[in-house]
C-alpha cells in the first residue's frame, strides 16, 4: 500500500468516527475540524496526509516546524495541492512569537496578556492577522500551560487591544485519564466556560472548542468540540 493510500484510509476512518459521534450529539459532522498533529512526523507523511484530504495540521515545536513547513509546502506545490492551515499548539515563549506569527495561521496556546500583546505586535510587523484560541488550564498542571478559568474574562478583555489577533474560542489539554469517558467532565467544563464567556465584552464571536486527541476525540465531539487534534491515529506511532 502506498503512503498516500495509507493516509487516505486512516483519515477516512477517523472522519467516519467523527461523523458518528457528531450524529450522536445531534450535530452536523462538518462542524468538526480534524487537525493532524504532525509532531515528530516526517514531511513525506505529512504531505501525503494533505494529498489525502487533510486540511489542517498542527505542530508543537517551533524549531522542528520551521523546516518541516517549508518542506511540506514545497512537496505540495510540486504536486499541485493546496497548502493546509497550520496551527501552533505548543507552549509559546514571547521570544518565539515572531517566527510563529510569520509561519502559522492559528495559535491555540495564548494564555497570558504579555504573549498576546507580543503576538499582535509581531503579526502587525509581518502584515498578517492570526486566528487564536485562549488555552485554559483545567487540571492545575502548570507545565502544560493555560490560563486559570477564573482569569479568562480578564484575558478576553485584554484581547480587545490585539487588533491583529482574532480570538475564536478556547483550547485545553486535560489531565491524562484511563478511559475516554473519564475525560468527559473536562470537555463539558471547557464548553461551559466558552458559553459563559460569550456574555462577556468581546465574547459574542467565540465559537471554537479545541479539545480531544487520538484516544478520546469521539467523547470530545459529543461534548461540543469543533476542533480535534489527532496525531497517532492519523500518522501512526512516533
Amino acid at each position: 500500500m502506498s503512503i498516500d493510500d495509507e493516509m487516505a484510509d486512516r483519515i477516512a476512518e477517523i472522519r467516519a468516527r467523527i461523523t458518528a459521534a457528531a450524529e450522536r450529539a445531534g450535530r452536523p459532522p462538518e462542524s468538526v475540524r480534524l487537525i493532524g498533529v504532525a509532531k515528530r512526523i516526517p514531511a513525506e507523511r505529512v504531505a501525503a496526509a494533505v494529498r489525502a484530504g487533510l486540511r489542517d495540521l498542527a505542530e508543537n515545536y517551533l524549531q522542528e516546524a520551521r523546516t518541516k513547513l517549508t518542506e511540506v509546502r514545497a512537496m505540495l506545490e510540486t504536486s499541485g495541492h493546496k497548502c493546509p492551515k497550520w496551527h501552533f499548539i505548543g507552549q509559546l515563549q514571547r521570544n518565539k512569537a515572531g517566527p510563529v506569527a510569520s509561519a502559522f495561521d492559528w495559535v491555540q496556546t495564548v494564555d497570558r496578556e504579555r504573549l498576546g500583546h507580543e503576538l499582535n505586535r509581531r503579526a502587525a510587523s509581518a502584515g498578517r492577522s492570526l486566528e487564536v484560541l485562549l488555552q485554559v488550564d483545567l487540571s492545575g498542571e502548570q507545565s502544560k500551560g493555560g490560563v486559570a478559568p477564573d482569569a479568562l474574562p480578564t484575558l478576553l478583555a485584554a484581547a480587545a487591544g490585539w487588533p491583529q489577533l482574532k480570538v475564536r474560542g478556547l483550547m485545553a489539554i486535560p489531565a491524562p485519564v484511563e478511559t475516554p469517558e473519564a475525560a468527559r467532565p473536562a470537555f463539558a467544563q471547557l464548553r461551559m466556560l466558552r458559553d459563559a464567556l460569550r456574555a462577556e465584552p468581546g465574547g459574542a464571536g467565540l465559537s471554537e472548542l479545541s479539545m480531544g486527541m487520538s484516544g478520546d476525540f469521539e467523547v470530545a465531539v459529543e461534548e461540543g468540540a469543533t476542533m480535534v487534534r489527532v496525531g497517532t491515529a492519523i500518522f501512526g506511532a512516533r
